[in-house]
């Protein structure tokens, strides 16, 4: 149980309460993003200090499949929650229609324009590295019949997300909940018979569930299977998209046409890990993964475990 919760506890879901958005929206407005940034300084410092379980991870991730020195690690750690709270910021900067604050790169975006245009369905595999929700008003701007369904686990509190969403401006994109019952499935189905594009995440995956394993910076890992059968059996273009975050205000989306063979789900999980590791070796610190990725930390616990359990069986 717990093991689950861990792999589940940073999905983005928000916190706080409406009043308190409110405020802080009220002062991004007034304020700027600049300055919101600025309060991080402290946020991170805590996260930092007590947040033992991701810190844990977060040093596997820099030191074991980064191979950063431990100085370099600690370092990376407090910037990784510091750029991690400035992608939140962003996102309800963005909600509160201050876009025009924020600039972009665009590196295949022909690719989504083609996708749109040609009417056909296809689907968009991303991750939890950078900041896939600032491309949720890029997307409003190109996909004019709304094609683009999202599957996501709706995590949110309703109250916060009904807030979030009242106050965007442009249409409201279109999202499909993973539900305990499955009735997603049938969502999804009806989505790509109608030639709609649907857009998931490919990297989180939840015990019980089937998966696929393939290696990601050196080490194998589950990856759920859901996404990887369903777009290598449809026989519509598959497209990787990421939107990682620059400099101050500045975002860069890359999307990157998949080549893979028909129904090859595991050359397609190949193709997406290597894409992966593509944009974690540009962008370290935008690793969003709070939880044991790898599971090689539960593996070493467990050893521990046996090994006290045997060094106290031969005092006794």
């Amino acid at each position: 149980m717990e093991d689950k919760q861990a792999k589940t506890q940073w999905q983005g879901k928000s916190k706080g309460s409406v009043w308190g958005y409110k405020v802080f929206v009220m002062l991004i407005k007034h304020l700027g993003v600049r300055w919101a940034y600025g309060l991080l300084v402290f946020v991170a410092f805590y996260y930092f200090l007590f947040e033992r379980r991701s810190n844990r991870v977060l040093r596997y991730y820099f030191r074991q499949r980064l191979g950063y020195t431990k100085a370099k690690t600690w370092v990376s750690l407090y910037r990784n929650y510091f750029v991690f709270g400035q992608t939140i910021i962003d996102k309800v900067a963005v909600s509160a229609q201050l876009r025009d604050q924020f600039t972009y790169d665009f590196d295949g975006v022909e690719h989504l324009q083609e996708l749109l245009k040609a009417h056909k369905g296809g689907v968009l595999i991303s991750a939890h590295i950078g900041n896939f929700e600032m491309a949720e008003p890029f997307f409003r701007d190109i996909d004019k019949d709304c094609q683009i369904h999202t599957v996501t686990v709706d995590m949110e509190r309703t109250a916060i997300k009904d807030y979030l969403e009242h106050i965007s401006s442009g249409k409201a994109p279109k999202y499909i909940y993973i539900k305990d019952d499955l009735f997603h499935i049938f969502e999804i189905n009806e989505a790509l018979q109608h030639n709609g594009i649907i857009c998931l995440t490919g990297d989180r995956y939840f015990e019980g569930n089937k998966h696929l394993t393939a290696t990601l910076l050196g080490q194998p890992a589950r990856f759920p299977a859901g996404p990887f059968l369903i777009a290598s059996r449809l026989g519509v273009p598959v497209i990787f998209v990421y939107v990682m975050k620059e400099s101050n205000l500045h975002y860069h989306l890359y999307a990157r046409v998949a080549q893979t063979p028909h129904r090859d789900a595991q050359g397609l999980l190949n193709a997406f890990t290597q894409s992966m590791e593509q944009m974690l070796q540009r962008y370290p610190l935008q690793w969003f993964n709070y939880f044991d990725f790898w599971e090689e930390l539960e593996v070493k616990n467990e050893k521990l475990v046996v090994r006290h359990m045997k060094e106290t069986s031969y005092k006794l």
